[in-house]
This record gives C-alpha cells, structure tokens and sequence, in this order.
C-alpha cells in the first residue's frame, strides 16, 4: 500500500533530527564515547523526586488546570521575579508544559500562519525549522559566526526581515554553540524588534548554564515585555529532562491563545512531574550550583584541550557544548563526524545539523563525566595525527 500518498507535504517536508541519528550509530561501534546528546548526566536529585513519590502516596494522579498547578505557576512567577526581575501574572501568564520542546511547538502553531516568516539564527537548537514548516511557515535562516562570539547582530538580523516576517527566535544562550547574548547586544536588537513589530520567542532553557557571565532574559530589556514570549524549564538547571517539564511566559494577550492550543494538544502536564517541579523551585538552587561548577570544570578542560590539539575553537559560555572548527582538517562537518565515530571511536554531531552556517564544525556535548572526557580527548588527539 502507497501511504505516502496520505501523508501531508508538510511532514515530508521536514527530517529525522541528524543529532539522533549519531546517537543511535553509537550502539554499532563497540566502546564508542559519545559526546552526542545535550542531556545532563546527574540523576534528579533526590528531594525533587521524592516530591514526586509523595504526590503518588497523597492521590495526586488526576489532571491539573490545563495552565498547569496554580501552585507550580505561582513558583514560577517567584523565580522570574527573583532571578531576572521579570513579573508574569501566575494565574494568567504562564503555561507549564511538555518540556520546551512542546513549548517551541505551541508557541510557533499559535502565532504562525501559512506564509508567514520565521527568523531563527544559525547555528541553532533543530527543532526550530520542522516546528515552523508543521505550522506553515516559512524558516529564515540568519547567520552568525564565530568572530562574533555566534551572537546575533542587529545589523545582520535586520537584512533578512520581510513584510512577511512575524516571529524571531531568540535561543540563548545557545545549542549548538555555547554563545550568549549580553545585555548590550540585546539592547541592540530591540529597536529592530520594535521598528518592524515582531514578536520574539526567548529559548532560555539554558538560563541557568552560564559561566563568568550572568544571564540577561530578553523579557527584561526595556519595551520588550510587551514583545516576547519566554521559554524555559526543568531539564537542563535541575536534571530532569526525562520528566518533560517546561513552560511559557507571556502577555495575558498571548497565552489565552497560546492555551488554547495546549490544551488540544496535551490536555496538561504530568500531575507527580509539577509536584517534583514545585520542589525543584522551592528547594533546588544547590543544585543548580553544584552542576553548574561540575559543567564549568569540564567546560574549560575540553575547551583548552581542542585548542592545544590546534583546533580553532571558540569559548563557549553558556550551555553545556563546545562548537570546534575542524575546517583545517578538510573534512565536511559529516565526513569528520562519520570518521571520528569509526575511527577514533568518539561519537559527536555534525555542526551541518545545526544550519549552513554550522557547516565546517561539530557540536561537543560536554555533559558527561570527566573520565569520559579525558578519554575521548585522548581518542580525538590520536584521531587528527593520523588525518
């Protein structure tokens, strides 16, 4: 039977993410390291899970509001305010979601028609462009580039904008590439922003991950309020990526429609999974410390060993990735990542799935344990004396 047939032009349209497909060929090569996926290797700590025992053993398995706990929501008000001084009416403008990624996903159906533009940085996280193909958009791709510290310019940005274009993401700091924004560089963006009246969608699932540099939500530069739509949640701070845990944060305006959408689609987040992340708020700053300075170790050691080996390789701060050039060694960003698995046995993902403008590069996921590490170092080393 031809299903092809039935499947939209849309679906077909958009591809098997290029970062799994590395992952998954991990399992072919015997005693391969990878350096693949962008997911902390800590357990959640223990009191965010037992949060989530004690929500069973008391019955709380029915659904939430479809916004999610008024109580979870509360917290994430308090956080916002405390930590960027950002203020979200808790019972109005926030959402808690299926992770950030369903965040992405409602946020783009919600604001975006058929035709309509979409700028999204390059290199960036690959979920962006399937998300806005699915809701009829067109994906419009601005780049960035390494002599830039992979910051998005004003000056750039504003070539690419079009009497269609309606929406901006704005992820950082960033996956792939470990870039920030600072404050002065975002300042730069908003009467661009305001001139061509665009909405922003804020990815700050990394918010937490910043290393010497403190993290400026896009929310909180002045007259952008009004404009943007932030995105963050519990994977990546607290180590809870398998709970699937995110949320937005809006105008009134936006999340009554953003809401609608939601609720269609997944009714509302798992009811133990809001109670750990309650927890997680209330009690889990620590550990956000604690990871942070593990990432950080780990951060500079395999920044400084890429750079010895002669690599051109920029100094990620945020995140948890390294973003090297192997341009020198003439290999496409896919032929050195195949080679590397196979040869070196070290498994990392080509900067080409990430944009164009990533081509010529390989994402380094440094969230895994300093012995893994050091041995992929090794591994890697070994790998470039025999090109």
């Amino acid at each position: 039977m031809d299903y092809q047939k039935y499947v939209t032009q849309r679906a077909k349209d958009i591809e098997i993410s290029t970062i799994r497909y590395f992952f998954n060929m991990v399992n072919e090569v015997e005693g391969a390291i990878s350096l693949c996926i962008g997911e902390p290797d800590f357990t959640t700590p223990a009191h965010i899970n037992q949060a989530a025992v004690e929500a069973l053993k008391q019955g709380h398995t029915f659904y939430t509001p479809n916004a999610g706990l008024l109580e979870l929501r509360q917290e994430i008000s308090k956080y916002l305010e405390n930590r960027y001084k950002i203020g979200y009416n808790p019972e109005t403008e926030i959402i808690v979601t299926i992770g950030a990624s369903q965040a992405i996903d409602v946020v783009i159906r919600t604001l975006v028609e058929q035709g309509d533009e979409v700028l999204i940085p390059q290199p960036s996280f690959v979920a962006y462009k399937p998300c806005t193909i699915l809701a009829g958009g067109k994906p419009v791709y601005v780049p960035t580039y390494q002599e830039d510290d992979f910051a998005l310019r004003a000056d750039i940005l504003e070539k690419y904008i079009t009497d269609r274009t309606k929406l901006l993401i704005l992820p950082y700091p960033n996956n792939p590439t470990g870039a920030v924004m600072t404050k002065e560089a975002l300042e730069e963006l908003a009467p661009i922003i305001k001139k061509y009246d665009l909405i922003v969608a804020a990815d700050e699932i990394y918010s937490e991950l910043t290393y010497g540099v403190n993290h400026t939500p896009f929310a909180g530069i002045p007259d952008m309020w009004e404009r943007t739509v932030t995105i963050n949640g519990f994977s990546k701070s607290y180590a809870m990526t398998g709970w699937r845990l995110g949320y937005v944060a809006a105008p009134e305006g936006l999340t009554k429609e953003m809401l609608k959408v939601h609720q269609y689609n997944v009714t509302c987040a798992a009811t133990m999974g809001q109670y750990a992340a309650i927890e997680a708020l209330r009690n889990g700053d620590a550990d956000i410390v604690n990871m942070r300075m593990e990432y950080d170790k780990r951060r500079k050691f395999l920044y400084e060993s890429l750079s010895n080996m002669g690599l051109d390789c920029f100094e990620p701060k945020g995140a948890f990735y390294v973003f090297p050039s192997i341009k020198k060694t003439g290999l496409s960003s896919e032929e050195f990542a195949q080679r590397l698995l196979w040869e070196g046995k070290v498994a990392v993902v080509p900067g080409s799935s990430f944009g164009e403008n990533g081509q010529g590069f390989v994402r380094m996921a440094y969230a895994t344990s300093m012995e893994n590490l050091e041995e992929a170092v090794q591994r890697i080393r070994a790998f470039l004396n025999k090109l």
